[in-house]
């Protein structure tokens, strides 16, 4: 029975992961078409530093983009990247998310040169940063694995944190800020259990009794699953 609580949970966090993430890139993809559609540039919805008007794109800038190889460049990181955010760190990814969006958005407009910051570059940053650095702090096997995958596919995003090694038109400064606020979250939340009942679940039935019933009640994505486990009595 419990292998089935299992599955049915891990089936639900991954729907759950790809439903919200698909939905934050079709969100993109609609700003853009209206854009071409309307054939007026959002271009001055992007961050502008140090400006009253420019604070605007703290919370707009990340959902413009200059132009489709843009907008495309950062539809497949997303993509990826936000999948295993949001399945692997299920009961904490929506205020991560959040806190990577907010505080890129705010460093970028308090310390980035003075031109307009677009695109959701500095959020795929920061979500790479902290899968990167949060499987190193936590010291988890199965988290360190998805550190090394993000070494793998994204090591050479590194590269884009400095301006030498960047177009002039890129914002290097979204990147840098979006990495570092990675790292600082991966710290802050190094201790915040990443998943709904699972671990709990274990650190309890850890402690129960052999001889005893186990009783769990676990919520995911609104269905109730009700299970009783009793463990075999030991042998002699």
């Amino acid at each position: 029975m419990s292998l089935f609580v299992n599955e049915r949970a891990e089936h639900l966090k991954f729907r759950y992961a790809v439903y919200l993430v698909i939905s934050f890139i079709l969100l993109l993809w609609i700003i853009k078409a209206i854009e071409i559609a309307s054939g007026v540039s959002f271009s001055s919805l992007g961050v502008l530093p140090r400006t009253l008007k420019g604070t605007i794109g703290i919370f707009t800038g990340p959902l413009i983009h200059g132009d489709m190889i843009h907008l495309l460049s950062n539809t497949l990181p997303i993509l990826l990247l936000g999948i295993m955010l949001f399945y692997f760190y299920h009961r904490i990814a929506i205020e991560i998310f959040i806190w990577i969006y907010l505080v890129t958005g705010f460093w970028t407009w308090l310390m980035a040169r003075d031109a307009y910051h677009i695109g959701a570059s500095g959020i795929v940053y920061g979500m790479a940063s902290f899968l990167f650095f949060s499987g190193i702090f936590r010291k988890s096997r199965q988290l360190m694995t998805i550190s090394a995958i993000i070494i793998f596919l994204y090591g050479g995003m590194i590269y884009g944190i400095f301006p030498q090694a960047v177009e002039a038109e890129v914002s290097w400064e979204s990147h840098l800020m979006g990495g570092i606020a990675g790292f600082f979250l991966a710290f802050l939340f190094r201790r915040v259990k990443i998943d709904h009942d699972t671990e709990s679940i274990e650190e309890h039935s850890d402690e129960e009794d052999p001889g005893t019933s186990i009783h769990h009640t676990g919520n995911f994505d609104n269905t109730k699953i009700t299970y009783t486990y009793k463990p075999a009595d030991k042998c002699d």
